[in-house]
């Protein structure tokens, strides 16, 4: 076995070599946190105001997620369609989508795409009639939480579509044609048989994109949403606690992180177990 730097290891290490070293360094620096949290005021102020944007972190990150796994996976399946403009429609979003900054395509979305889609809408609605909800819709219904998750959908939906890509491609291609000869739709051919290994295949890039997506979900500060980022922005410029504020809000995402790369983890050795 090859460790991390290249060096042999022995084919049945100890207990030492073993030991998650690195997440019992990171549990001492939490217990460190937590208990300046419970015993220094000032860390307790801190820690109930991040506390108060966390709601809008997590809802972000839930939403915003499934829905650019969802549209991944419908851009995957057009990236490999035999129809050419289907082919070509996917490619051009997803170059787009990788092509432009995340932060970039916030502003794009926020504050140009949305205006003309409810101009767009309104005149339509203008249309069929001046009382209807299309005729009096304005950009103020849509609020800025809403559009940084649909700019967080449309970039990371890219990310996604790519990543499920070529888990479909690596799959070996006997197994559709073996499921097409017993009988099998092209679509229970694709939910039964390919997306399955597919999703396994790919579940590691995966929990990396949903870790991402939530470190990016940061974003949202910049459009005056009050997530945790923005609260430890708030909170630091009114007291001048940058040190203790901004270190601990790293302290959070790094929390948060962990908890999910644990998780995706768990999901790992789920799958090879049932595998196997």
């Amino acid at each position: 076995m090859i460790g991390p730097d290249g060096t042999l290891l022995p084919r049945n290490p100890g207990p030492l070599a073993r030991a998650p070293w690195w997440l019992l360094a990171l549990g001492l620096a939490a217990t460190v946190f937590i208990w300046q949290a419970a015993t220094d005021t000032l860390y307790q102020e801190i820690f109930s105001r991040l506390f108060s944007g966390l709601g809008v972190t997590l809802a972000v990150t839930a939403v915003a997620f499934p829905l650019a796994l969802g549209a991944g996976l419908v851009t995957a399946l057009a990236l490999v369609s035999v129809n050419g403009w289907l082919r070509n429609t996917a490619t051009l979003y997803v170059q787009v989508a990788r092509g432009v900054p995340v932060l970039v395509q916030i502003f794009v979305i926020a504050f140009v795409l949305v205006p003309l889609g409810v101009e767009a809408a309104k005149a339509l609605g203008a249309l069929a009639g001046t009382d209807n909800a299309l005729a009096r819709l304005q950009a103020a219904d849509f609020p800025m939480p809403v559009r940084v998750v649909l700019a967080l959908v449309f970039a990371y939906g890219a990310f996604e579509a790519e990543t499920l890509r070529g888990g479909l491609v690596s799959l070996p291609r006997g197994q559709a044609e073996a499921a097409r000869a017993l009988g099998l739709s092209r679509w229970r051919t694709l939910r039964h048989v390919l997306l399955p290994q597919t999703f396994r295949r790919v579940l590691p890039t995966l929990g990396n994109d949903l870790i991402c997506l939530l470190k990016d979900s940061s974003l949202v500060s910049v459009l005056g949403v009050r997530d945790i980022t923005q609260e430890a922005r708030l909170y630091a410029s009114a007291s001048f606690r940058y040190t203790e504020t901004l270190t601990l809000l790293a302290f959070f995402y790094l929390a948060l992180s962990l908890l999910l790369a644990l998780g995706v983890r768990g999901l790992e050795h789920r799958f090879r177990r049932h595998a196997s």
